[in-house]
């Protein structure tokens, strides 16, 4: 069989990277992409290498990055920018092969095994070219990890950062890697790492010395499949870019600036959501036909209920069916400071043309559409919120 040549692009720092390359007044200067420090979540999401020299980390909270860095520039996340990027960067990657995996927004799988021969490139030398292109088209830098699988591809590409090239072969991935800390590998959390750490496990190589019934055992099927990645038994296949399946699930969550305990208040958040999963399940051409509700409370204690639903991707439905969920799981007499919406069980949505006066439609696609096109203008603004005032008449 074939020994494959498999890339792993990792653009450095994106968020931030992203909004330093948009906005020219920004060069030179320490920032970070945050969250809002009044929704409680003032955190440092990204952050570019000059703010990152000051000792600014992600996860810091901003507070304490502003201590070391009082310079520090921050900024909102602008998701619909960095999606608008991640899809021009597919596009670049599709010069070379069909086989673009995406993992995220920032980072792409190419399988480029049957491209060296009309490219008259080795993979080192087609990574090379997509950290220039990168570098000139975008105006910042990507780490491109080379190497006959996956897993070793997406470890090449973070053994060095920013803007390299790290090339990990059949020859010497054991040399290489095997000395690596365990949370360097997909799927290795927090969790998994202090189970395996409490049993003298810290390395790679510790990992694949494990017998396969006690991985079982502690990770269930998994745990074999991934000591046969890292042993290079298990080279799994990149995906077709064009035929790339849905999402399993569409999410959004929020957590609210201020504790919220009436059921209006929690009404309008709902709503807010479905908007956002509406979009998103619209982007895909897809339906729910689950829905899930999830609840935080102010000393964050959890509760959370799913409930089947006819298939749908209607703003209006989706807030009624998690409505419902809440009326079922909730009795409105605790504070409330975070609620997350999941939909699952997703089903190819039937396309069909929307009526403008046939009240009984929904007018999400039609939105969705307009913003998609034109950006969140006045019109689309508007119509959503006629929406949302034609939908709650009691307001």
């Amino acid at each position: 069989m074939k020994e494959r040549v498999i890339l792993h692009s990792d653009v450095n720092n994106f968020f931030a990277s992203v909004e330093c390359a948009t906005r020219p007044e920004l060069k030179d200067k320490p920032v970070a992409v945050t969250g809002n420090p009044k929704k409680r979540t003032g955190i440092i999401l990204a952050k570019n290498e000059i703010a990152k020299s000051y000792g600014v980390a992600t996860g810091q909270v901003i507070g304490s990055a502003l201590a070391i860095c009082p310079n520090l520039i921050c900024l909102p996340p602008h998701y619909s920018l960095y999606e608008e990027i991640a899809e021009k960067l597919h596009l670049l990657y599709l010069d070379y092969t069909d086989f673009v995996e995406p993992l995220g927004l920032d980072e792409c799988w190419l399988d480029v095994t049957d491209s060296l021969a009309y490219l008259k490139m080795t993979g080192e030398e087609i990574a090379d070219e997509l950290r220039r292109k990168i570098k000139q088209q975008f105006g910042f830098t990507v780490s491109v990890g080379v190497s006959f699988s996956k897993i070793f591809a997406k470890l090449g590409s973070d053994l060095r950062k920013p803007d390299f090239t790290t090339v990990i072969t059949k020859k010497d991935y054991k040399k290489i890697t095997y000395n690596l800390p365990l949370n360097s590998i997909i799927g290795i959390g927090k969790r998994l790492e202090k189970k395996f750490a409490s049993i003298e496990v810290k390395t790679i190589g510790d990992f694949v010395m494990l017998e396969d019934d006690y991985l079982t055992h502690l990770m269930g099927i998994n745990g074999t499949r991934l000591k046969d990645a890292l042993l290079g038994k298990n080279v799994d296949k990149v995906a077709n870019y064009y035929t790339l399946p849905p999402p399993k699930s569409i999410g959004n969550g929020t957590t609210t600036i201020i504790d919220i305990i009436k059921r209006n208040d929690i009404e309008k958040v709902v709503y807010f959501l479905a908007e956002k999963v509406s979009a998103r399940l619209i982007k895909h051409q897809v339906m729910a036909g689950t829905i899930s509700l999830a609840i935080k409370t102010s000393k964050l204690q959890k509760v959370h209920k799913s409930m089947k639903i006819s298939p749908t991707n209607s703003v209006k439905i989706l807030a009624k069916q998690s409505m419902e969920i809440a009326d079922k799981i909730w009795n409105y007499d605790f504070p409330i400071r975070a609620i997350r919406l999941r939909a699952s069980n997703l089903t190819s949505a039937n396309v069909c043309q929307l009526s403008m006066f046939d009240n009984k439609k929904d007018f999400s696609a039609v939105v969705e559409k307009i913003n998609q096109k034109y950006g969140k203008i006045t019109l689309a603004s508007n119509m959503a919120t006629f929406i949302n005032k034609s939908s709650h008449p009691q307001e």
